[in-house]
């Protein structure tokens, strides 16, 4: 998506864009995430309008953090549900009946659960900085993905904690370490196949 930048926007002499831009345009593509600058406008705009001022919203680490697990969930949803419909496919030619199904969890906002062959693969918020993912079993168990350098019965289900770091950068860890979300859906996805298919 292309958009024209200001005309009343001013570099020093010494100033360059970056990679040979020009002052016309601005590809949004090369910022992660525009969003926050949308929101900040209408912020301003319904403030005009109400005469309602806040000016410590953006300092409001609980309202962050709950924006962020839910951006975090969904994100997780949304890949689940594109390799499981990718797992269904493949497995389709053979056998249907043993297809993964991904559902909500009611009454929650965002959590949802994997089903397959009375396993089930659980995502759910449980504060606005904690994800947890377990498996509970027909008979009741919870139990987590296995890890190679983990006792399995230390921990019945895994926590994925938001960490808050400076100018209120949010990031998502699993025992202290940055989590790639891909390759979170990867191994949980495959440790829920192996599971399951017995």
């Amino acid at each position: 998506m292309m958009i024209s930048a200001p005309t009343n926007i001013y570099l020093d002499d010494d100033t360059s864009l970056p990679n040979n831009k020009s002052m016309d345009t601005i590809n949004v593509n090369d910022y992660q995430n525009v969003s926050w600058i949308e929101s900040l406008a209408l912020e301003e705009v319904n403030m005009e309008e109400s005469g309602i001022i806040r000016f410590n919203d953006h300092l409001n680490t609980q309202a962050l953090l709950e924006e962020s697990s839910l951006n975090f969930v969904n994100k997780l949803k949304d890949r689940f549900e594109f390799y499981v419909s990718l797992f269904n496919q493949y497995r389709s030619n053979r056998d249907s009946s043993r297809s993964i199904k991904l559902f909500r969890i009611s009454n929650t906002v965002n959590d949802f659960i994997l089903f397959r062959n009375s396993l089930k693969l659980i995502v759910a918020r449980r504060s606005p900085d904690v994800v947890s993912i377990g498996f509970l079993s027909n008979n009741g168990g919870l139990f987590s993905a296995r890890l190679a350098n983990e006792n399995q019965s230390v921990h019945a289900i895994h926590e994925i904690k938001a960490h808050v770091g400076p100018f209120n950068t949010i990031s998502w860890r699993f025992q202290g370490e940055p989590v790639e979300i891909e390759a979170l859906v990867k191994y949980y996805l495959s440790e829920f196949v192996k599971n399951s298919s017995r």
